[in-house]
């Protein structure tokens, strides 16, 4: 698997989960960033209101193939 890659650092935000979080982030960045090869998470949090968790969000490292 030779070539080079770039990594660029996404977050997703979800309403019901750690993992559609991190899936919006892969959606979203997808439509800008060709040829995604690897998602590494780096940090998870998660918004609290009323002592009700109202939100998730995941923060990705994802790397994509820099075209020759």
């Amino acid at each position: 698997m030779e070539g080079a890659y770039k990594v660029i650092e996404v977050i997703g935000s979800s309403e019901s989960s750690w993992e559609a979080a991190a899936q919006n982030a892969v959606s979203a960045a997808s439509k800008t960033f060709q040829d995604l090869r690897i998602a590494e998470v780096k940090e998870m949090d998660m918004k609290i209101e009323g002592g009700t968790i109202v939100g998730y969000r995941t923060k990705l490292k994802l790397s994509f193939k820099i075209k020759e």
